[in-house]
């Protein structure tokens, strides 16, 4: 048996760009999916602190150091310009390694640049 755990999440990213007309996903600044542990492509859930949106799409890497948040495609319509939001990656682990679980928290100022060294909660 399997259980899902929060693997890391970037905690109250600020969006940078909204774009409609793109294919889909989550542009993120590079060194900021790095520090998550969260590769290019792969599912992130999205939750919007401001209106209470929760939804799924995949990470893409934006430039490093950019501090780009860009929520693209449909997703593009449930979040505004400065939004605060909460980027959480999941895995998949057995009990046994379940319990001394830790994931990593990347805390970021208002350009979305790390304030402080990774977390393990």
């Amino acid at each position: 048996m399997l259980i899902t755990m929060l693997k890391s999440k970037l905690h109250r990213v600020r969006v940078t760009a909204v774009e409609l007309d793109y294919e889909g996903s989550c542009a993120i600044d590079a060194e900021l999916l790095a520090a998550a542990g969260i590769l290019p492509f792969e599912q992130i859930q999205i939750y919007d602190v401001h209106n209470g949106e929760r939804f799924t799409t995949y990470a893409i890497s934006a430039a490093p150091g950019s501090g780009c948040i860009s929520v693209n495609g449909a997703a593009a319509r449930r979040v505004a310009l400065g939004d605060l939001l909460i980027i959480a990656s999941y895995l998949q682990i057995s009990p046994q390694e379940a319990q001394g679980w830790r994931p990593k928290v990347v805390h970021v100022d208002t350009q979305n640049r790390e304030i402080r060294p990774t977390l393990a909660v």
